[in-house]
């Protein structure tokens, strides 16, 4: 049965025993009149009862769908014939495996249906039943003795107030941790195939090799077959084109944003607010289309008719793009920072005297400038993380050079390209991608470390 249905069904009975939980607190101290007898309001009684009810239920609910399907598979596998899965591979198995859920859920298999798959199939569509009366039963107890539970502790003496703000308070802590959890794993797995990667090729080849060639021939006796992972035109590029386009992106957003914060009237604000925002919108595949088609032809163009040789695919094209998609996060989020310095700093400016523009820059900037710095920020990692322009107006040649009239390669274009396609996870290729993303995140993380000292050094002057 659909796990959305018992979602709705388990909700249901979490109103249910709200309504039965708040009912009792009322009746106990004698009806509506006598309420303050009561510890809490005659809500929390039925929040707690609410809770108590839907809270096991649903934990249940997540467990049983995230485990199911393993536990099924095992079962089946277990029962199949030995001469079935004997001496088949990892890959043929999750293909049998793939078959049985097919025939069970009435859909097309690989191959031909043998007796052996459809007795695993029928036997798999089986357990599902099982498994799917066990799931009704074991919310339907839950959600029974959750309701019994909180409608019992529904007394005048119960504090229930405090009982629920704690739950809430497991609740929110519950998340959070997620939240946490979930970040450490993602350093952690990429930490993790990053040391295989240094275990293969030395740390010190990686980080201050000038030569990045991944590509690992299939004879030994062929030139470069152990590649080389210099990352340091990455790193080169990487920056490169970010620079050209923060370059681009905040004198442009940041004065967009003192315009139409601080000098556009009303109507224009109002119509040329979304249509700069609309930038933000745009896919980046788009910029990408825009550059290649339209942009990098023009500047080797215009270097042909100035005597400069501008590659097809530069670093110039490709920085120039992103920094136009880059403008609305800068202007966006400058223009609210500098909205949200009170209105008493500046008329304070006036009343000393000074003119809009003196106001400007020497009090609702400097005020403004830890919000600013942060928007300006969010705009580096945006370009630091971007793809698609990349690739398609600079190009894949991991080229060590600071000309931006040249084709150069980005870390993020590095990592989807090493792992596009059918690849195996203990070669140092499929690694290095690791190493890539390890490394960015390092240097990422120092960089921001070093911009919130700056901001807080700023910001206490304003405290």
């Amino acid at each position: 049965m659909s796990p959305t249905l018992l979602l709705f069904v388990v909700l249901a009975a979490m109103a249910l025993a709200y309504h039965l939980g708040r009912k009792r607190a009322i009746r106990v101290v004698g009806g509506v009149s006598q309420i303050n007898r009561l510890h809490s309001l005659p809500a929390y009684y039925g929040y707690y009862a609410a809770l108590w009810a839907g809270l096991p239920a649903l934990l249940l609910l997540l467990f049983w769908i995230g485990l199911q399907e393993q536990i099924l598979t095992a079962l089946t596998v277990a029962e199949l014939p030995p001469e079935v899965t004997a001496d088949l591979s990892e890959g043929r198995l999750s293909l049998l495996i793939s078959d049985i859920r097919s025939v069970a859920t009435g859909n097309i298999s690989s191959g031909e249906i043998s007796p052996e798959v459809a007795a695993a199939a029928e036997h798999y569509h089986r357990l599902e039943g099982i498994a799917d009366l066990a799931l009704w039963g074991l919310i339907a107890a839950l959600v029974l003795a959750g309701t019994a539970w909180g409608w019992q502790h529904a007394k005048p003496s119960f504090r229930a107030r405090n009982r629920v703000e704690s739950i809430m308070m497991l609740v929110l802590i519950l998340f959070s941790s997620i939240a946490i959890l979930t970040t450490l794993g993602i350093v952690l797995s990429v930490l993790f195939e990053s040391i295989r990667f240094f275990q293969k090729v030395p740390w010190t080849e990686f980080l201050f090799g000038t030569k990045w060639s991944p590509q690992i021939a299939l004879r030994a006796e062929q030139v470069g077959a152990s590649g080389a992972f210099g990352a340091i035109p990455l790193f080169t590029g990487t920056l490169l084109i970010s620079f050209i386009a923060m370059l681009l992106a905040v004198p442009i957003g940041l004065l967009s944003a003192v315009y139409l914060a601080e000098y556009a009237p009303r109507k224009v604000r109002s119509w040329a607010k979304p249509v700069l925002e609309i930038l933000a919108g745009i896919p980046t595949v788009v910029y990408g289309f825009f550059a290649a088609l339209t942009v990098a032809p023009f500047l080797r163009g215009f270097g042909e008719s100035v005597g400069l040789d501008i590659a097809s695919q530069s670093a110039l094209a490709a920085g120039l793009v992103m920094g136009i998609m880059i403008i609305p996060f800068v202007s966006s989020l400058s223009e609210d920072v500098i909205n949200s310095v009170p209105q008493a700093m500046r008329d304070g400016s006036y009343a000393l005297g000074a003119t809009q523009s003196e106001t400007i820059r020497r009090v609702i900037f400097p005020a403004a400038l830890p919000g600013i710095v942060g928007g300006v920020l969010l705009a580096v990692s945006r370009a630091i993380g971007e793809t698609m322009i990349v690739v398609m107006a600079a190009g894949l040649a991991a080229n060590l050079t600071a000309n931006p009239l040249e084709s150069v390669t980005t870390v993020t274009v590095q990592i989807v390209t090493l792992l596009t396609g059918d690849q195996e996870f203990d070669s140092a290729k499929t690694l290095a991608a690791f190493a890539l993303g390890l490394t960015l995140f390092v240097v990422t993380l120092i960089l921001n470390v070093i911009a919130l000292h700056i901001v807080r050094k700023y910001r206490e002057q304003y405290d």
